[in-house]
């Protein structure tokens, strides 16, 4: 494949995983860095050896040798960077969500096809090799008919009133916040390995922390769990801490979970259950290289990654051989190779979530802020 350049926009937490999984292609160059903050840019290039720092897109955007961009900030500036990136001819991968509304998302998914650029909207989480083996196993009829899809996205990182970070403000975050951040991840998975869709739900979500102590340095996110007491600024808060949802998938599966970002000792514990009329498998991404596998009239197991037993399907997606974990960061990776490959051929079919993923769960989210508002069921079938 001929060497491609791109641009990291961004210099947090995100910004620095991106530019990780980005050098690990081996056939991608990261040609700059862009942040608010030049101090903050310079100091994420110069660790990586990326020869431009900015603060201006703009600046980066006008650069002809640049094939893509990376948006990876603040949920707000999603939609406005990457329309300026498509303006500018640029392929784009946005982090999620998408954009922090859905006719922000749908906005965008006209732009990327009328310009014919690739688009990715970052859900990587379906990228993990047992996630693919529970899909793979899905689409062989191992699973049966998928009756019952049910989990959680549980986090601590916000238990403490004390603890702060961008998300939560709706100004830099958009109206939602664990849905948006986590719960979007749980939706995509859920329907890219059931197969089906989310075609009605009902949500209840709670803000236990009405106030939260704001501190008056910036926090990285999840660094803040390590501040020792200071001086804070005391602010409302009105995006959720916590969210509950039952939905209805497919025409007769149905299913329900739950978002957290306040249930101590669970660090990043999305789990995932599937049960069908042939059997279920269920995943935490805390144990990301095992599945459970159960079965009515015969032994259950649990499968722990190997490429070698794994699905044809699945097979491509695990890379390293059985008893080496492969983790979040390698579904960046997986990812980001699939991406590039497809600006690298035109004909490629894209092997990743689009911009139209991204409006999807911007569909869900509005949806579930919907029905918390009115105490009812409410469709996304036309959504």
């Amino acid at each position: 494949m001929a060497r491609l350049k791109t641009a990291i926009v961004g210099s947090g937490f995100m910004g620095r995983v991106h530019l990780e999984g980005v050098r690990r292609l081996g056939t991608v160059d990261v040609a700059a860095v862009c942040a608010r903050r030049r101090e903050a840019a310079e100091a994420l290039a110069s660790a990586f050896g990326v020869p431009r720092a900015e603060t201006d897109l703009a600046a980066v955007l006008a650069d002809p040798s640049l094939d893509a961009v990376h948006i990876c900030t603040p949920n707000a500036r999603h939609a406005p960077m990457a329309q300026a990136a498509i303006g500018a001819g640029k392929h784009v991968l946005c982090e999620k969500p998408l954009a922090v509304s859905a006719a922000e998302a749908a906005a965008l998914v006209r732009a990327a096809e009328e310009r014919g650029l690739r688009n990715c909207t970052c859900h990587n989480l379906r990228y993990y090799p047992m996630v693919q083996q529970m899909r793979a196993m899905r689409e062989a009829g191992e699973l049966g008919e998928i009756l019952v899809a049910q989990g959680a996205y549980s986090q601590d990182w916000l238990l403490y009133d004390t603890d702060w970070n961008w998300r939560i403000d709706p100004e830099e975050n958009g109206p939602s916040r664990a849905l948006a951040d986590i719960g979007s991840h749980w939706c995509d998975m859920a329907e890219h390995v059931t197969g089906l869709r989310i075609t009605e739900l009902a949500a209840d979500l709670q803000t236990f922390h009405r106030k939260r102590k704001r501190p008056k340095g910036s926090i990285e996110t999840f660094a803040g769990k390590t501040l020792a007491p200071g001086d804070y600024t005391e602010v409302e808060i009105g995006t959720e801490d916590f969210g509950a949802v039952m939905f209805r998938m497919g025409s007769d599966a149905r299913g329900s979970f739950t978002v957290s970002q306040v249930s101590a000792g669970c660090k990043n514990r999305l789990s995932i259950e599937i049960y069908g009329t042939r059997g279920s498998v269920a995943w935490n991404q805390e144990r990301p290289d095992q599945l459970w596998i159960g079965r009515r009239d015969a032994n259950n197991e649990v499968l722990v990654k190997d490429p070698s037993l794994m699905n044809a399907n699945a097979r491509p997606w695990a890379e390293l051989p059985g008893g080496h974990v492969e983790g979040y960061n390698d579904t960046f990776k997986q990812v980001f190779r699939r991406f590039y490959r497809s600006i690298a051929d035109p004909d490629a079919e894209p092997e990743y979530p689009r911009f139209a993923d991204g409006l999807r769960q911007m569909d869900l989210i509005e949806a579930a802020l919907e029905s918390h508002r009115t105490r009812a069921w409410v469709s996304t079938a036309g959504r």
